[in-house]
């Protein structure tokens, strides 16, 4: 079974936002969709390992603030290469708005926002699906929206060369992160963005 097929899969990029017990926080999410009309509904699932999934399951609404083609690495590594549970990501952040729920949502990069209140959640095992209602959302800009593809190509920098050329490494797929090394232990976390070791490729470079 080639893994590889499932980045053929079209996703989008957003900024989760959720508050609460006076803390709040971000991270990135890349699934998120409207699911029904009438109501207007839409579903985002979160890894349980993030910190902004417990202040969702906790609090109950969330904004998404959906990234554009004018983001740049820097939003995606503060969003999701560093814990809230270690940093205030809103500290000091000047590409941010609060919307009329009290939740941050970014306009940095980002071509809209969405604010929605969760009605049912879904225990997928590492994650957690949120299905919720709608309550606010706005254009920001006409700027098209960046897929997982369009960040892979464009976005995310290079990876990097390991220190020996010809030397078998491991590389991350999603941000390109390099343990060098003939085994990958099976409980590795990406230090960069945090992903498992099943989203590792073994590559010779």
């Amino acid at each position: 079974m080639d893994m590889k097929t499932m980045f053929n899969l079209t996703y989008g990029l957003f900024v989760l936002t959720a508050a609460a017990g006076g803390k709040e926080s971000g991270c990135i999410i890349n699934t998120a969709g409207q699911v029904t009309v009438e109501p207007n509904q839409i579903s985002i699932t979160v890894n349980k390992a993030n910190y902004t999934h417990d202040l969702l399951r906790e609090s109950g609404k969330f904004n998404i603030s959906i990234l554009s083609e004018e983001a740049s690495f820097d939003t995606f590594r503060h969003f999701g290469f560093q814990s809230g549970r270690d940093v205030d990501k809103f500290a000091g952040y000047k590409g941010c708005k609060r919307s009329a729920n009290g939740l941050h949502y970014v306009t940095a990069g980002c071509n809209g926002y969405i604010s929605a209140s969760v009605n049912q959640i879904v225990d997928l095992g590492t994650h957690t699906l949120f299905i919720a209602t709608v309550e606010d959302m706005e254009v920001l800009s006409e700027v098209p929206s960046a897929t997982y593809t369009y960040y892979q190509s464009h976005i995310k920098p290079k990876p990097e060369k390991p220190k020996a050329a010809g030397k078998t490494v491991w590389r991350c797929v999603v941000c390109g992160y390099i343990y060098e090394g003939e085994e990958l232990p099976a409980d590795f976390i990406c230090p960069l963005c945090k992903h498992p070791a099943s989203d590792f490729e073994k590559v010779t470079l």
